[in-house]
């Protein structure tokens, strides 16, 4: 795996090309996995598409509770968003939140994003963001969202032939900012893993990345490497986050790594600011093309996984 404190963007040109292509996620193309090498479905063939069986929803960062001059309305595009969700619960088993419900861990922000997300009429999978443990004591999100899960928060589950698990990695970080999984959790990770079939599909989901997006600005999670070593024996690990409000892609062997879109609001590309935060120039009939909602699609009988990355645009 990748040193987390490395601040470099890939070098190999083939992990260049799926940087670019990362751009091209958010026009709706469709990604599955050919032995470790993202493909779209469009270059698999209709047939292909067409046997996708078991699908989910992603969302991530509604930040509800934000309010600045170019994003005054973050639980109006979170709404649109579940209206979104709610025109594909057809297809979709359940959604996984992927953090940042809330913007300063108030009872009546976690109050209008239930009320708002309820509207999808699906189950929603949460884990948290740094902004839902903000209160003393981190109550009111494991109040909510806590219940059967381990420590701070992290759980797993199985659904449509693969084990879902939800890390938490906003709790503690290193001096230079960078998250941290934790001992605690790490060992129940080993522990989860050890009865689960290498043959079977594994769906990671955290707020924080996985990966070293951006180590300078804290995109990244120091002990990542750790987990990683424990599913090296897994055929297909999907990594999902949200928390850099923008779609990026990075293959690493046996792991995809993918980012998510905000319902809230952007922030700048890895490097392209000065720090990390709200883009506030953006226009106003720009933002919803910088917000969106996330497809994820299991093949029946195989370990490939796509993703439909939808704007709310």
């Amino acid at each position: 795996m990748t040193d987390d404190n490395d601040t470099s963007m890939p070098q190999n040109p083939a992990r260049r090309r799926v940087m670019e292509c990362a751009s091209w996620i958010g026009a709706g193309l469709v990604w599955t996995l050919v032995g470790g090498v993202p493909t779209t479905l469009a270059s698999l063939g209709e047939a292909s598409a067409a046997e996708q069986k078991f699908s989910f929803l992603q969302i991530s960062d509604s930040h509800i509770g934000f309010k600045a001059p170019a994003y005054p309305d973050v639980a109006g595009t979170l709404a649109k968003a579940i209206g979104l969700a709610k025109s594909m619960r057809h297809d979709a088993a359940f959604i996984l939140h992927t953090g940042d419900i809330t913007h300063l861990s108030q009872p009546a922000e976690f109050d209008t994003a239930h009320g708002i997300n309820q509207g999808a009429g699906l189950m929603i999978h949460h884990v948290p963001g740094e902004h839902d443990m903000l209160d003393p004591g981190k109550k009111l999100y494991l109040s909510r969202y806590g219940q059967g899960t381990k420590g701070m928060g992290w759980y797993s589950f199985d659904a449509g032939g693969a084990h879902f698990i939800g890390l938490v990695n906003v709790v503690d970080t290193l001096p230079n900012g960078l998250w941290l999984l934790g001992a605690e959790q790490l060992a129940w990770l080993k522990d989860d893993l050890r009865v689960v079939s290498s043959s079977t599909p594994i769906v990671i989901f955290a707020h924080v990345p996985l990966w070293a997006v951006y180590p300078k600005w804290g995109w990244g999670t120091a002990d990542a490497h750790v987990a990683f070593t424990m599913l090296k024996r897994f055929g297909s690990v999907t990594v999902l986050n949200g928390h850099i409000h923008q779609v990026l892609q990075k293959v690493e062997g046996n792991v995809t790594f993918h980012s998510a879109f905000a319902t809230s609001f952007p922030q700048p590309a890895p490097g392209s600011a000065p720090h990390p935060g709200p883009i506030m120039s953006m226009k106003a009939d720009q933002v919803t093309s910088h917000l969106g909602i996330r497809t994820v699609k299991l093949r029946a009988g195989q370990t490939r996984l796509a993703t439909i990355d939808t704007t709310l645009a």
